[in-house]
């Protein structure tokens, strides 16, 4: 592999076969790089992060001429934390931030101006887009979407297969582009398997959606919600609420 005289690349990192590598990109000690990855102009990548084959680091998002929420203009560096673990054909877009010691498992998507903190877990296929913020050691399973402009806070838990939306125009008249906007799941709040949650629900601070729930209402605080659409049926069972679990701290 050729490296450009600007990257610069920390000791004992290790490559593998078909690496590219852009103008600039900083690699700290003890990374390792799997198979045919790219790696961008400028990207920052932390010391011990593991990175497999087939990965595409820093990219540019591309713009349609009727894309809603994609913007074509410049975006910072692509930065990541130390020990990262990103899983087989995982996308990270140019301008994404990720903290320390998240894994994003094969085949997932994160796309630009995404924050992720620290570790946080992201599951196979699950795909992050632009705008969003994700908070720490929040855990989004296998094939999740989170749709644009959505906020995550910390100890979020989101199971496979879980849908999230931002246009109630669903894609129709200008008036949409002025009522955009993402989920917000507050604290410690849970959705189950296969929920669907409508555009700027609000779940509340370790609240659970149970599985299929449909939310087109914003979810109470400590309160559990089914059917559709949803509708509280009881407290959180105590013993389950964040702060007794722990490692509330961590």
């Amino acid at each position: 592999m050729d490296i450009p005289e600007s990257a610069r690349i920390g000791p004992s990192t290790k490559f593998g076969e078909h690496v590219v590598l852009g103008e600039g990109v900083v690699m700290e000690a003890g990374c390792t790089v799997g198979n045919n990855v790219t790696i961008y102009a400028d990207t920052h990548i932390g010391p011990g992060c593991q990175i497999c084959d087939n990965v595409v680091i820093g990219r540019l998002p591309l713009k349609a001429p009727r894309s809603a929420t994609t913007t074509a203009r410049e975006f910072p560096p692509t930065s990541i934390g130390e020990r990262c673990i990103l899983g087989t054909g995982v996308v990270v877009y140019r301008g994404a931030l990720l903290g320390n010691r998240i894994l994003i498992a094969d085949l997932a998507t994160v796309r630009e101006e995404v924050e992720i903190s620290d570790l946080t877990i992201i599951g196979r296929g699950a795909t992050i887009e632009n705008r969003c913020r994700i908070g720490k050691a929040c855990k989004i399973e296998s094939e999740v979407y989170v749709t644009a402009f959505s906020v995550l806070e910390d100890f979020v838990f989101i199971a496979p297969g879980v849908v999230t939306s931002n246009d109630n125009f669903v894609g129709r008249t200008e008036e949409r582009f002025k009522h955009f906007k993402g989920v917000t799941v507050k604290r410690g709040g849970r959705i189950g398997a296969g929920a669907v949650i409508l555009p700027g629900r609000v779940i509340g601070e370790d609240a659970l959606v149970a599985a299929g729930a449909v939310v087109t209402r914003d979810v109470p605080a400590r309160k559990v919600v089914i059917g559709c659409p949803a509708r509280v049926v009881r407290d959180v069972p105590v013993e389950q609420l964040l702060e007794n679990q722990g490692w509330e701290g961590t």
